[in-house]
């Protein structure tokens, strides 16, 4: 029996992939995060499947879940929001499925932020605006960030920078970036992306905090900052480009 680590993608039905559509319908014991997932991504699982939302449980108690359900027989869909190689746990849930010898596998899912980038119809990698795409997140009532891996290293390099589990830090956030950026780079907030209860906010470093606050915004939400969000000069890519490269 297996443990089916599935990306549920940023949360839409639609947007599954087709390998964790068939082993949504074949597993009877489906691990979900509530606050992430729309109720339809559920519909996949078969009309007996034993559903337990894992928001309020912590990780031995889910691994006691995985473990139990393997140990009877049963193969497990582990939904993870998003994709699941980005702040998914499932490096600290692997470690143990391997402990109790239980077999596992991964299927990705679409990123949150690779769905707020298709929603707001902008390229995160823009010819000599931007080459590099940084995913990280802030530290302050968490595990302590890699020495060196901070906001100012990477927002002095001017990449696209895609923060996660940082919404509730925005005015830390901009704080610190605005130094580096300007307070003209833009920046763009999804939240709930390709649910019913999906919100954009587009802004600049200059007013984005305000604007999250109007929203009250709290969770499930991820913030692009970088010049490539808003930028219209630009070179085109020697790629498509019809002339020679110099």
């Amino acid at each position: 029996m297996t443990v089916h680590f599935i990306g549920a993608g940023p949360g839409a039905a639609d947007l599954l992939t087709l390998r964790a559509v068939r082993l949504l319908e074949q597993s009877p014991v489906c691990l979900f995060a509530g606050t992430y997932l729309d109720d339809a991504v559920l519909a996949h699982c078969p009309p007996d499947a034993e559903l337990i939302d894992t928001q309020h449980l912590n990780l031995d108690a889910i691994t006691d879940h995985l473990v139990a359900a393997t140990s009877r027989g049963a193969d497990v869909a582990r939904l993870c929001s998003g994709d699941p190689s980005v702040y998914s746990a499932i490096a600290e849930q692997t470690r143990r499925l391997d402990q109790a010898g239980v077999d596992w596998d991964v299927t990705p899912g679409v990123p949150a932020y690779a769905a707020t980038a298709a929603l707001v119809g902008r390229e995160l990698t823009v010819p000599e605006v931007a080459q590099s795409v940084v995913l990280t997140r802030v530290q302050k009532d968490s595990t302590k960030m890699p020495a060196g891996e901070s906001l100012e290293a990477y927002a002095a390099t001017g990449a696209t920078l895609v923060l996660h589990l940082a919404i509730r830090h925005i005015d830390t956030i901009v704080e610190r970036l605005t130094p580096h950026y300007g307070a003209d780079c833009p920046v763009v907030i999804g939240s709930q992306v390709s649910q019913p209860a999906e919100l954009v906010l587009r802004g600049t470093l200059a007013d984005i905090a305000g604007r999250v606050h109007e929203h009250g915004l709290r969770q499930a939400a991820v913030i692009l900052v970088g010049p490539a969000l808003g930028t219209r000069d630009f070179v085109e890519s020697h790629l498509y480009s019809s002339r020679p490269p110099a």
